[in-house]
């Protein structure tokens, strides 16, 4: 038996933390498994809504090492798919919680959804929940500035460069992670030397173009670092944006291995410089105005 709560549950921000929070305390006091059914890969890129520009806060691994973290006991993974879109809630609730995954409480979120139906009121969905035999239990939405703490105004702050906005909304320090790949060397040069972050999963949200004041863990230890999301415009025009990390008070070689950054603050917007000579003495401010934000 088990207690439930459904989503795609991307960037697992603090509305999602409170959802699996009262799904966990609920699944103590019964005495069943706390249980998240999540979705791969995500509705809007099998359904061709927006696909192009779609985004995630997450990858699937992230996504259950934060549900796991907040105390889940087991994380279940469904294909999504054309056919999968077309069920019904009653379907969903009945084919997948209740028979295959023995689900008896099913939480759910103030912006919830299930199946395809269009439901005038949330009301009308714990009643198809019940009727399906499982009791239905709401969690009230939770607000920060502006509105409700959802994915998509953390996808619009990080667009826009805010990490601190985005920070808030998730509980936690947006990061990126990915493998250290060859660059054009510019920074050494300059006595910057930068690692060339590829992404493990390209439709991991990067942060707006600008300099960001990051922790690094690399080769098992933690380092403070600038990061610089762009174009590198001050080498060139037309440059494929890039990401890379200056790591403080390193000096080792890391290619071909795993990098993840933390984003802690923006320190200002991506700009070309009349020379490199410019350029490297606004990375000499740069570097010290991470490392007094990053000592605090």
């Amino acid at each position: 038996m088990a207690v439930a709560a459904t989503g795609f549950f991307d960037g697992v921000h603090l509305g999602h933390q409170r959802v699996i929070g009262q799904m966990c305390a609920i699944a103590r006091e019964k005495g069943e498994e706390s249980l998240v059914v999540t979705f791969w890969p995500h509705p809007r890129s099998v359904l061709q809504q927006d696909a192009d520009r779609l985004r995630l806060l997450t990858s699937l691994q992230e996504k259950r090492t934060r549900c796991l973290s907040c105390g889940v006991d087991r994380f279940e993974v469904l294909p999504f798919s054309r056919a999968f879109s077309a069920l019904s809630a009653e379907q969903f609730i009945r084919t997948y919680l209740v028979e295959r995954f023995g689900v008896t409480t099913l939480i759910l979120g103030y912006d919830h959804r299930l199946g395809h139906d269009r439901f005038e009121n949330v009301q009308q969905m714990m009643d198809v929940v019940a009727r399906c035999g499982v009791e239905p239990v709401r969690v009230p939405e939770l607000t920060a500035e502006r509105g409700a703490i959802s994915s998509t105004r953390i996808r619009n702050a990080l667009f826009a460069g805010d990490v601190t906005a985005a920070e808030r909304m998730l509980g936690y320090r947006y990061e990126l992670c990915g493998v250290v790949v060859a660059g054009n060397r510019i920074g050494r040069k300059l006595g910057f030397p930068t690692a060339n972050m590829q992404l493990y999963e390209p439709l991991k949200l990067v942060p707006g173009n600008g300099v960001y004041a990051v922790r690094v863990d690399v080769l098992g230890s933690r380092y403070k670092g600038v990061c610089n999301i762009g174009t590198r415009p001050t080498v060139g025009m037309g440059n494929a944006r890039t990401i890379e990390t200056h790591i403080l008070d390193f000096d080792e070689d890391i290619y071909g291995l795993d990098l993840r950054i933390e984003f802690c603050a923006r320190l200002r917007d991506e700009r070309r410089f009349d020379s490199l000579d410019l350029l490297k003495e606004q990375l000499v401010l740069d570097r010290q105005k991470a490392a007094e934000i990053l000592a605090l």
